[in-house]
């Protein structure tokens, strides 16, 4: 954002967090950038199992700070990102709990199909449960795009690479 650096405007930079509450509200203040918000469940027992940050700040903590972040409005929303797990996180009370909790917050809402690995302990929404969550999202004044997967077919898909590499680092360390 600096003008002798790439100047780019505060509203062409978007934070991703998982929910570092604390800092939500600093990051507002001092830089103003967007906001994306890891999300992924709409109660604290599945949000705990799949962010664990959750543990420490949880969601009632985590919503209280992107209502109270500057600057928030229709034309400066908060994007909620959500990986749709088969039977975790995808049905329709899922859906309505989920705008219920962000009920009042200008935002979207990013539908993501899971990238499943070998050994995945989780399974990709059916595109029908996925189209479905996104009726009930959409109908309730919520854009919910639904992100197309790209790179699955190499392993290399969000998710993907971190699983993979996780995998090559507790072989070698179970070798040395």
């Amino acid at each position: 954002m600096d003008g002798s650096g790439l100047a780019l405007s505060r509203r062409r930079i978007t934070l991703s967090t998982s929910g570092v509450v604390p800092e939500i509200a600093r990051v507002g203040e001092e830089i103003g950038c967007l906001l994306a918000i890891s999300f992924h469940a709409t109660t604290d027992p599945v949000r705990d199992a799949l962010v664990p940050i959750n543990r420490k700040w949880n969601i009632a903590a985590l919503l209280d700070a992107c209502r109270a972040y500057p600057r928030l409005s229709n034309a400066e929303r908060i994007t909620f990102e959500y990986v749709m797990l088969k039977g975790v996180n995808d049905s329709d009370a899922d859906a309505r709990r989920l705008v219920r909790l962000i009920a009042g917050i200008p935002a979207k809402i990013n539908l993501i199909p899971f990238n499943p690995w070998p050994g995945a302990p989780y399974e990709r929404s059916d595109p029908d449960r996925i189209e479905a969550f996104g009726r009930i999202v959409n109908r309730a004044g919520y854009a919910s795009p639904v992100r197309t997967p790209r790179g699955e077919d190499i392993m290399a898909a969000c998710g993907q690479l971190k699983s993979a590499s996780e995998r090559v680092r507790r072989a070698t360390a179970a070798r040395g």
